[in-house]
């Protein structure tokens, strides 16, 4: 069937219907679903929250046996196939005698992939696909990525100043940007799935590392905090630490460990925190700043695969984030840019090893560049070499 204008007009809604479960619907993809029957739109659906019904199943819902019958259906992922927490989608759409069904890409979930379009085609339904598919990728990129890779899509956040500068030489960091642009960050934290730091950091600013806003603010039933994960290679945390009375899991890694520090350990997994000991990398290359670090790539694939993490929020310093950086670890940087200047003495955004030419630099691309109240907000993306 030819592809219509009303196709990517009904297609378009579905995506911003699905975009409604940006901040509830994690480990999940965000999908949504709209129902047309004769030019008219009859039902619409989003997927609210893992563990509830899917989109297809909550917009079917809506109509009757006879409205249903010979309808289309507009889906931004494709339809499940297999019994998880909730039934089969591709089965209910069949059982509704739906004519036909639009979808804007393939689940790449192996117990789907491709698997849900074929049930869908053999019961009768004409089947669409690529309808906006590079929307409907960007929106769930972290999910993607997961499926794919086994790996969580990595979002490195920074405020600097006008100069490049992220705090005084001092340590002093707060704040350099104003109300909006923090208020902006916490939005990004309540679509993460974890937030990542660093054990300086955390000594040095005692953050709290968590959604500081609330349902109402978001437009929700109920915040998800993220998962806390500390890099802490030789267990400097203090119990003390202020993201310890917080809401939501902390996690801390550690590869420095041993019997005078077990009372420690003992006390914090008595609160609930969870203490993983990593092996340290190899490299003994001193110009390198990923040295005597944690292996930064298996504590990320183990986010993906044991705590079903899409996105994952990096708030750190200097240091974790250049070798998140030189290590190709990071997908998306996100930088607030405040009108200031701090002087040369401050501190830079990214601690990397002398790089000798300009052939040497870290390329980016840009995606975005907006005004955040006062402050600018650049996304970017950096170049995979290799």
């Amino acid at each position: 069937m030819t592809i219509s204008a009303q196709d990517y007009e009904y297609m378009a809604y579905a995506l911003r219907l699905a975009k409604r479960g940006q901040y509830t619907t994690r480990p999940n993809p965000m999908v949504g679903c709209v129902i047309v029957k004769q030019q008219q739109m009859i039902a619409s659906a989003w997927h609210q929250k893992a563990g509830e019904l899917h989109a297809e199943r909550l917009a079917l819902q809506q109509l009757d046996t006879e409205q249903a019958k010979q309808a289309s259906v507009y889906v931004t992922l494709e339809p499940c196939c297999h019994y998880g927490q909730t039934p089969p989608c591709t089965q209910a759409l069949i059982d509704a005698k739906v004519s036909r069904v639009v979808i804007a890409m393939q689940d790449p979930n192996p117990l789907v992939a491709g698997q849900g379009i074929a049930k869908l085609r053999q019961a009768g339904i004409s089947v669409d696909i690529g309808v906006l598919e590079a929307e409907a990728k960007q929106l769930n990129q972290g999910f993607i990525k997961r499926m794919v890779l086994q790996q969580p899509w990595v979002q490195c956040k920074m405020a600097m100043s006008l100069d490049g500068r992220t705090a005084m030489a001092t340590g002093e960091s707060q704040w350099i940007t104003q109300i909006d642009a923090r208020l902006d960050v916490q939005k990004h934290r309540a679509r993460s799935c974890a937030i990542i730091t660093g054990i300086n950091t955390v000594l040095a600013d005692d953050p709290s590392l968590n959604v500081r806003l609330s349902a109402t603010d978001l437009d929700i039933a109920k915040v998800l905090q993220p998962l806390r994960v500390i890099l802490d290679p030789n267990f400097e945390l203090p119990i003390n630490a202020k993201l310890l009375s917080l809401a939501g899991q902390v996690i801390v890694i550690v590869s420095q460990f041993n019997q005078t520090k077990q009372a420690k350990k003992d006390l914090l997994e008595q609160q609930g925190v969870v203490v993983f000991e990593w092996a340290k990398t190899s490299d003994t290359d001193n110009t390198n700043p990923t040295k005597d670090m944690i292996d930064l790539s298996a504590v990320l694939h183990c986010l993906a695969t044991e705590w079903q993490c899409n996105t994952v929020f990096l708030e750190t310093g200097a240091t974790l984030a250049g070798a998140m950086l030189q290590q190709q670890l990071i997908d998306e940087v996100i930088i607030y840019m405040a009108a200031c200047i701090m002087g040369d003495q401050a501190k830079g955004l990214f601690h990397l090893p002398m790089l000798q030419s300009m052939k040497d630099r870290l390329c980016l691309d840009i995606q975005e560049i907006r005004a955040v109240g006062v402050d600018w907000k650049i996304r970017a993306y950096p170049r995979k070499s290799g």
